[in-house]
């Protein structure tokens, strides 16, 4: 590699290969400081699209960087292999789903390998292997004998096209689409396996405070699809029907109840659509339980208020479902927005009885709310509500629940027990056998797994078909049976996955326990949000009970969470079937892997979307170029440390034959590359920590700049300059990791870059800032009075530091809280005897006194500005200079202040 001809793919290549001979990211046998990196394994579909790219960048950069700080990391990779696609593809191809998926496999391995992604292969699993999904069937039996698992007939939600069941999370968006193939999912009745998820609902809601390294907005979501509320059971009487039960979280608006609903597949909307033309034309032909208003009709029936006693109308309403409460519910328009539009489109009375309490506190009096547009959802004080007028709403429910025959406190889920029956071939068999006298017996474990057997492309269900397989003999009384054809919701593979990594190689049991206990829970893990109430919530739900029944020791298993952004092209989802792709492997063809890596981590924080941009990925890739190029200058040297003591500048050959100049004499231009290094190194470091990778890279970016104008404007300090070029390569590293192995190796280092040890500074990060801002600032200034001045060629340029008292009277200012802070600087001599100026200053601070903030002490803003002269000098091309406010001109000094020091430009 020499200067300007970087070849990416040789590079590459051979670290790859380096890094794959010496087994370098292979998780130590006895780790101490231990960190588990994650990221959710990929379906294998045939090759790696730029959100998995960004997805493995993400995880492969902070376990570099957690190496590099001394953890010994566990980093491993799989693949979700059971799935719905493969089979489709296979009939598409008419082939059979396991070799469709081992090729994918081979295919997006290989693509891994060569972006560089440092796994521990050793550790690789695939979901679609007996010996993997054998373990999927020993917590079925675990599970089943635990009481978790259930078999009952249920209403489920069926797509007629992959002509299998989903859970209700596969169930997207209001058109109530499946997941895979967005068609319209039906309802029908199936015998289906259930795990009871519902009975770990409390402990799933209530650890959600736990979740401290989780996104809100994830964590939200799993609030909301749990959907645990509080609230009250009522009894209306309904003539013919008797009690029908309602529940709401709102007891205390009971009296402002003026209407009443049920579900369109309510048991009395059942019984009335055969007897009523109009209602069954609307159950059938204008329901729309996704419409932006709610449509109802009227029954003709009357429920009784069971604490007014008044009579209320009952109407079959799209808005209320069979599954949310009790699928039937007391309207009460004045205080819920949805009964609110209803009752207006239907003409039903709206009475307010809830009202804003009083703000006025001699008046007690709550005035009702207007709510002629719109509800008031509020809690407040009770109006126009018998014996409970004037009670606040929370005691108004208390003692309506409790006052009221047949009423009684309840806690409803939205949360449905999970159905893991699919009626598909590439899943993980269900371990059951139907025998006519046992009925369904588990298969003994002895016997797992139970494999698949050979692919029959056919309609339906291939296992349906599978003869030989399905007869089979009951476990417990050895007469005929036949086995379950239906295999497991290919969730279940995801939902422990993360703790076979720990122990793959473990035959009989699923997981070492000692082993997953030192290692659990997962310290990072970067995945989509798409699987917020899906994957995540089933692992957290599989790993509480394993912590139950198997000693696992965590009962969470990620500890922090990153969801990651989508790469977009023109602000665009990229998708196959827009045409919008881009092809990783091209990419790296192109520009390289690192170019990949390093353009995705700096284009945005992990979290957010960005725009692909075919600029950015050159101006990337010209980025490495530079690196190289400063590398150049000092690659391969040993310094001879007898000749830089005898010689104020040795000329140093470089890796490609070129002279550059080295000094040993330290200058104040060094003295600010060295502190530009340390504040790097500082503010890289806190942002790795916390996954903020595009600001971290936009530090060792600058950095390559800086030392780019310290070579050019000056002969380098030698210790200065390697010292920068060192962290720069160090900071690049976890993100860029060949090229800065490559170079690593040309400044003669022994061993790995991954090896190497993070740089260390004890700079504290506010001083940073606060320099850096001085620095820019003064720059700003220069440049805004030359442009204001229409100065065309500055002879000088003198900046002034403001003198000392200033820095105190801001001080004093900053930490006072005195009405009168003029008199309190005035109680200070040294300020006082500055007479009218101190005044004048005093008046300044008090306006400004919301926005102040400390500065540099003068004596560090005088050296930080001495150091940053050649930056200015080098814009201007003008000499500067730096002086205290006492060797200033009056009228100049006097300008000078805290953190912006007078500028005086001589023409």
């Amino acid at each position: 590699m020499t200067k300007g001809n970087y070849d990416h793919a040789a590079v590459e290549s051979h670290w790859q290969s380096a890094w794959d001979d010496a087994n370098a990211y292979r998780t130590p046998d006895d780790p101490a400081d231990l960190t588990y990196v994650l990221g959710m394994y990929p379906y294998p579909s045939g090759k790696l699209h730029m959100g998995h790219v960004r997805n493995y960048t993400i995880t492969d950069a902070y376990a570099r960087y957690r190496r590099m700080r001394g953890d010994d990391v566990l980093h491993p990779m799989g693949w979700d292999a059971f799935g719905l696609p493969a089979e489709n593809a296979a009939k598409e191809r008419d082939t059979n789903p396991r070799d469709w998926t081992y090729d994918c496999i081979e295919t997006m391995r290989e693509q891994m390998e060569s972006m560089g992604f440092g796994y521990d292969w050793d550790r690789e699993i695939t979901t679609c292997d007996p010996e993997y999904y054998q373990w999927n069937q020993y917590f079925f039996r675990e599970f089943y004998n635990s009481g978790i698992v259930e078999r009952r007939d249920a209403d489920v939600n069926w797509c007629p096209s992959c002509e299998t069941v989903l859970a209700d999370e596969q169930v997207e968006g209001e058109a109530e689409l499946c997941w895979r193939c967005d068609t319209a999912v039906e309802q029908r009745e199936l015998a289906q396996w259930f795990l009871k998820i519902t009975e770990w609902a409390d402990e799933l809601v209530d650890d959600i405070d736990r979740l401290e390294g989780w996104p809100n907005n994830v964590t939200q979501m799993q609030r909301n699809w749990i959907g645990r509320q509080y609230g009250t059971l009522l009894p209306f009487e309904i003539d013919g029907y008797g009690t029908i039960e309602a529940f709401t979280t709102r007891a205390d608006t009971i009296y402002g109840a003026t209407f009443f609903a049920v579900a369109t597949d309510h048991p009395i909307a059942d019984e009335l659509r055969t007897e009523n033309a109009a209602i069954e034309t609307f159950i059938t032909d204008e329901a729309d339980p996704d419409g932006d208003e709610p449509n109802g009709v009227s029954t003709g029936l009357t429920a009784t208020n069971p604490v007014t006693g008044d009579e209320i109308p009952v109407y079959i309403a799209d808005f209320v479902l069979s599954d949310v409460g009790t699928g039937a519910l007391m309207g009460v328009p004045a205080h819920d927005e949805r009964d609110h539009a209803f009752a207006t489109a239907m003409d039903i009375d709206i009475i307010p009885v809830v009202a804003p309490e009083s703000t006025d506190s001699n008046d007690s009096t709550s005035i009702p709310p207007d709510i002629s547009d719109t509800a008031y959802t509020d809690d407040g004080v009770l109006v126009n509500s018998g014996q409970y007028t004037g009670l606040d709403s929370e005691t108004a429910r208390e003692k309506i629940t409790a006052d009221t025959t047949g009423a009684e406190l309840d806690t409803q889920y939205r949360l449905r027990d999970w159905g893991i029956s699919r009626q598909r071939y590439w899943g993980t068999p269900i371990p059951v056998v139907y025998c006519e006298e046992c009925g369904p017996v588990l298969v003994p474990e002895k016997d797992l797994p139970v494999e698949l057997p050979p692919f029959i492309n056919t309609t339906g269900n291939p296992l349906e078909a599978a003869t030989d397989w399905k007869e089979t003999n009951c476990p417990e009384c050895g007469a005929a049976a036949t086995r379950e054809t239906d295999t497991m919701d290919t969730f279940v593979d995801s939902s422990w996955y993360f703790l076979r990594y720990v122990s793959p190689d473990i035959e009989t049991e699923p997981f070492d326990i000692e082993r997953t206990n030192q290692w659990m829970p997962v310290d990072q893990y970067v995945g989509g949000i798409e699987h917020a109430v899906m994957h995540l919530l089933y692992s957290r739900f599989f790993t509480k009970v394993l912590a139950k029944n198997d000693d696992l020791a965590v009962t969470e298993p990620f500890e922090n969470l990153l969801a990651q952004g989508m790469v977009q092209l023109d602000g665009e989802k990229m998708s196959k079937s827009k045409g919008n792709t881009v092809s990783p492997q091209r990419i790296v063809e192109e520009y390289g892997a690192d170019t990949a890596r390093l353009f995705m981590m700096q284009a945005a924080q992990p979290e957010r979307d960005f725009d692909w941009s075919e600029e950015g990925v050159r101006s990337t890739n010209q980025l490495l170029t530079q690196l190289i190029e400063l590398a150049d200058v000092i690659a391969d040297i040993n310094v001879d440390r007898a000749v830089l003591e005898n010689h104020d500048a040795v000329t140093q050959p470089s890796i490609s034959n070129t002279e550059t100049t080295l000094t040993n004499e330290r200058t104040p231009i060094a003295s600010y590359v060295d502190t530009e290094i340390d504040a790097a190194v500082a503010i890289a470091t806190q942002e790795y920590d916390e996954l903020s990778f595009s600001v971290a890279l936009r530090e060792a970016r600058d950095l390559v700049q800086t030392l780019r104008q310290y070579r050019n404007y000056t002969t380098p300090h030698v210790d200065t300059y390697r010292h920068g070029l060192e962290t720069v390569i160090r900071l690049l590293a976890p993100v860029a990791p060949h090229i800065t192995e490559e170079l690593y190796s040309a400044l003669d280092h022994d061993g790995f870059m991954t090896d190497a040890s993070w740089p260390q500074t004890d700079v504290d990060r506010d001083i940073v800032t606060k320099r850096r801002a001085l620095v820019e600032d003064t720059r700003e200034d220069v440049r805004q009075i030359i442009t204001v001045a229409d100065i065309d060629d500055p002879k000088t340029i003198t900046i002034v530091v403001s003198p000392a008292w200033k820095y105190t009277a801001l001080e004093t200012a900053i930490e006072s809280d005195a009405d009168n802070l003029i008199a309190e600087l005035m109680q200070n001599p040294t300020i006082r005897e500055q007479g009218d100026a101190a005044a004048d200053y005093g008046q300044q601070l008090q306006t400004e006194r919301e926005a102040l903030a400390t500065t540099l002490p003068p004596e560090r803003e005088y050296e930080m500005l001495r150091a940053a002269t050649w930056l200015i000098e080098r814009e201007f091309d003008a000499p500067v200079n730096i002086i205290h406010a006492e060797d200033a001109p009056a009228a100049v000094a006097r300008q000078a202040e805290p953190g912006r020091p007078a500028i005086d430009i001589d023409e």
